[in-house]
């Protein structure tokens, strides 16, 4: 289990050391998550070890959302004058994404060869 463990942080080490000295503007853990994942394709399958650990991550995930929420509660008063722009901010992106998504779907469908309009 220690060995797979290993390898979760060392991609994600490896994600943070390459976007410090490449300077891209994407988070480490993200790019980490790229690196495991071209690992796993050039394997050709996930290793039952490091699915087991996944599982393991995965079965206490909530555990992980905590901290973010004492957060938010720290600065609750920040959050609370702003609350309007906030609101907006994500009402927007919701609206965009979800527009983007279906005109994304269309096309590939449409690309297919599907027509569902």
């Amino acid at each position: 289990m220690l060995p797979y463990i290993t390898v979760l942080l060392l991609c994600q080490l490896a994600g943070e050391v390459l976007v410090r000295l490449s300077g891209l503007p994407l988070p480490g853990p993200v790019v980490g998550m790229v690196i495991l994942f071209i690992g796993l394709v050039i394997r050709g399958r996930v290793p039952d070890g490091l699915e087991n650990v996944t599982r393991n991550i995965f079965a206490n995930f909530p555990l992980l959302f905590v901290p973010a929420s004492v957060g938010v509660m720290v600065h609750f008063k920040v959050i609370a004058a702003e609350a309007l722009p906030i609101a907006a901010g994500v009402l927007v992106s919701t609206v965009l994404t979800l527009v983007v998504s279906g005109r994304l779907m269309q096309f590939l469908m449409r690309r297919k060869g599907e027509d569902h309009t």
